[in-house]
C-alpha cells in the first residue's frame, strides 16, 4: 500500500510562499491517516465477530441435534469395545413329516473368568464349586490365583445357573451370549439326528456345527444364514418313531439282547419313517466316541446303517425271487433237499428234518438251507451276483447319513460256488439292514428298487426295475406263508396281514469262525400283505430267551415277537385300518315290547 507523506514538499513550498504554516498540513494528514487506520481496524473486527459467531452457531446446532437423538432413543448400558468377532449362530430347525419340532435353537450363556479382575478369588472358586459339582475347587482357586487371564468355565448354562453365578458378585466372572441346539424330544431319534457342538468360538458368540447324523450331513444347508427360517422336514415320523423305539428298548430287554435296531419304510416311495438303533444317547449331551473297544460297544454306534452283518434266511427271500425271475423254478417245482451238503470240509444243513425234497414254496416256508442251496447252484456265480448287485446288496446305502456311506457290505473277494450257496441263505456276506429294507420295499411295491430317503418326498419315485410285477406277488404270498405257516407264526398280527422272513446267523468272530452262543436274529417284514404300503426290517443282537425248559436264540423265538408287537402298535399310527373287523354281532341282543 502506497502512504501519502506527512510533509508533501509541493504543499510545504507553495504554503510558504503564501506565508502559511506548514505543520497545519502536516496536521492534517495524520489526522487522516487515523481514520483510515481505525476504518481498517472496525472492518477487521466485525469479519472475526461474524466467523466466530457462525462457528458458535454450528457447534451449539451439532450438540442440539445430538441432545434431540439421544432423547427421543431408548435408554442402554454403555458397553466396552471389543476385538473379538462375533459368529453367527442361527442355525434352521429340523421337524419331522407332520412339522413337528426335532431340532432347534434356544439361547443361553456360557461363563467365563478373568482371574486379573477378580476381587475374591478364593470364595469365587468355592461357590462356583458349590453350584457346579463337576467343578473341583482346588483347580478353580490354582487358576483364579495364578497368571492366566482368561479361563472358559462353562459352555452352557441354564437361567437358574446363571442367576447363581450373578449372586456371586464377582467381577471376574463374566457371561458370553450363545444359542445352543436343543432337541426336545431327547434321545428320540438320536441316531438319526446325531447332534451338534460349538465349532469357531468367541466371548460374543459361537458357531454350531454337525458332528453326526443329519445335522452333519446337512450342516452347510442348515447353518445357511439365507435359509434359516426354512426347517429341514424329514420322512421320519416322531410318533411312530418314539413308539417303534419303546417297543424296541422292551424287546431287547425281555430278550436280554446285546442290542437292537429296526427301519420302517414306505414300499411305494422309499421314505424311511423311523429308523432306530438301540442303545441309543441323548444329543442334547451327546458322550464322545471311544478310543478303544468294539465300535459296536458304544451308544453312538448306529446299528441300523453302520453295522453289517451275516443276517441269515432273509436273504433266502431273494434267492426265491431270483430263481422266479430266471424261469428256473415255479412255486410247485420240486428239489431235492436231502442233506448235509458236502463241500469240502464245509456242510450244509438244515435245522430240523423236511424229507427228501420239497417245492419252492415249501422251501422258503419253512426255511430250507439244502434247498436254497441247490436253487442257487442253478442260479449260478455270476447270475447270484448280478442279481444281489441290482438289489444294492454290493454297494453302501444311499441313505442321507454319513454313517451309512461309510459302512459298505463285506463280500468275499474269492467268490466261489460254495460262497453262491451259502449267500444264498444269508452267511458269508454281511449287509446293513437299510439295504435289506430297501430290497424288501422291492418286493413289496412290485419290484422296483427305491433309493431310500430320510427326507419327505411329494410323490413316488420311478426307481429301478429288479424283477417283475408277477415275481414279486409270488414272494409276497410265500412271505405271507411264512408267518401263518411257517417258520415267524408269533409275528400274526390280527388285521395287518404280516408277511416276512426270520433270519438267524451266528456272529462272526474277530479273529475269524464263528460263535456258537452268539446270533444276530432278524425279521424283514412287509405288511398288510395284501396290498403292502410298509416293510418293517428288526434286528435283535445276542439275543435270547428261556422258553419251554431251553434257551432260545433264533428269530421265530426272539425277533418274530417283538416285531409283531411293534406292527401292532404303530399300525394305528400309520393309519392303517385293520383289514378285519372285529365281530360285534354277540354284544347284541334282541329285545320285545
Amino acid at each position: 500500500m502506497t502512504r501519502t507523506p506527512l510533509r508533501p514538499l509541493a504543499r510545504i513550498l507553495d504554503a510558504r510562499a503564501r506565508g502559511e504554516n506548514p505543520d497545519v498540513i502536516e496536521r492534517e494528514n495524520i489526522r487522516m491517516r487515523h481514520e483510515v487506520m481505525r476504518d481498517q481496524a472496525r472492518a477487521r473486527a466485525q469479519t472475526r465477530l461474524s466467523v466466530l459467531g457462525i462457528a458458535f452457531f454450528c457447534a451449539f446446532s451439532v450438540i442440539g441435534l445430538r441432545m434431540g437423538v439421544m432423547a427421543a432413543s431408548d435408554a442402554a448400558e454403555p458397553r466396552a469395545a471389543s476385538a473379538t468377532p462375533v459368529v453367527a449362530a442361527t442355525r434352521a430347525d429340523i421337524t419331522d413329516r407332520e412339522g413337528r419340532l426335532l431340532a432347534t435353537n434356544m439361547e443361553t450363556s456360557a461363563l467365563y473368568a478373568h482371574p486379573h479382575q477378580m476381587i475374591q478369588p478364593e470364595r469365587a472358586a468355592r461357590e462356583l464349586a458349590r453350584i457346579f459339582p463337576e467343578m473341583d475347587e482346588e483347580t478353580l482357586k490354582r487358576r483364579f490365583t495364578g497368571n492366566g487371564k482368561f479361563y472358559w468355565l462353562r459352555r452352557t448354562l441354564s437361567p437358574e445357573q446363571r442367576q447363581l453365578v450373578h449372586d456371586i458378585g464377582e467381577p471376574g466372572l463374566l457371561f458370553a451370549r450363545r444359542e445352543m441346539r436343543l432337541y426336545p424330544n431327547g434321545p428320540v431319534a438320536a441316531h438319526l439326528l446325531g447332534g451338534a457342538g460349538f465349532d469357531r468360538e468367541g466371548t460374543q458368540s459361537a458357531e454350531i456345527r454337525g458332528v453326526g447324523g443329519l445335522e452333519h450331513e446337512f450342516d452347510q444347508q442348515l447353518s445357511d444364514p439365507s435359509r434359516a427360517d426354512v426347517p429341514l422336514q424329514l420322512s421320519v415320523d416322531l410318533t411312530v418313531q418314539a413308539a417303534l423305539e419303546q417297543v424296541l428298548s422292551g424287546g431287547m430287554k425281555l430278550m436280554k439282547a446285546k442290542g437292537a435296531a429296526a427301519v420302517l419304510m414306505d414300499v411305494d416311495t422309499g421314505e424311511v419313517l423311523a429308523l432306530v438303533s438301540l442303545p441309543d444317547f441323548d444329543p442334547n449331551d451327546r458322550p464322545h466316541a471311544p478310543t478303544s473297544g468294539h465300535p459296536d460297544d458304544s451308544p453312538l454306534f448306529n446299528r441300523a446303517v453302520q453295522g453289517v452283518y451275516e443276517l441269515g434266511s432273509v436273504f433266502k427271500a431273494f434267492t426265491i425271487a431270483e430263481v422266479l425271475e430266471e424261469g428256473i423254478a415255479k412255486p410247485d417245482t420240486m428239489i431235492d433237499i436231502r442233506g448235509p451238503i458236502q463241500w469240502g470240509r464245509f456242510r450244509i444243513r438244515d435245522d430240523h428234518y423236511l424229507g427228501k425234497e420239497a417245492d419252492v414254496r415249501k422251501i422258503l416256508v419253512e426255511s430250507s438251507n439244502i434247498g436254497t442251496a441247490r436253487l442257487a447252484q442253478q442260479i449260478g456265480i455270476e447270475r447270484h451276483q448280478a442279481f444281489l448287485r441290482r438289489l444294492g446288496m454290493m454297494e453302501s446305502s444311499p441313505l442321507e447319513l454319513p454313517e451309512a456311506g461309510a459302512a459298505r457290505p463285506d463280500v468275499q473277494s474269492n467268490w466261489s460256488e460254495l460262497t453262491t450257496m451259502t449267500v444264498s441263505y444269508g452267511h458269508g456276506m454281511s449287509v446293513s439292514l437299510m439295504n435289506v429294507a430297501a430290497a424288501y420295499a422291492a418286493i413289496g411295491n412290485g419290484g422296483r428298487l427305491l433309493k431310500p430317503t430320510l427326507l419327505k418326498r411329494h410323490g413316488a419315485p420311478e426307481g429301478s426295475r429288479v424283477m417283475s410285477e408277477a415275481t414279486a406277488r409270488e414272494v409276497q404270498q410265500m412271505l405271507r406263508e411264512v408267518v401263518t405257516e411257517g417258520t415267524a407264526s408269533f409275528g400274526e398280527v390280527e388285521g395287518y396281514e404280516v408277511a416276512g422272513k426270520t433270519g438267524t446267523a451266528n456272529k462272526v468272530k474277530p479273529t475269524g469262525g464263528y460263535y456258537e452262543d452268539r446270533t444276530i436274529s432278524t425279521f424283514a417284514s412287509i405288511f398288510p400283505a395284501s396290498d403292502p404300503k410298509y416293510t418293517l426290517v428288526l434286528m435283535l443282537d445276542e439275543a435270547e430267551t428261556y422258553i419251554y425248559g431251553e434257551d432260545r436264540r433264533t428269530a421265530g423265538w426272539t425277533a418274530v415277537p417283538v416285531a409283531a408287537e411293534a406292527i401292532r402298535r404303530i399300525g394305528p399310527l400309520l393309519g392303517l385300518r385293520p383289514l378285519i373287523e372285529p365281530d360285534r354281532t354277540a354284544d347284541i341282543t334282541l329285545t320285545s315290547n
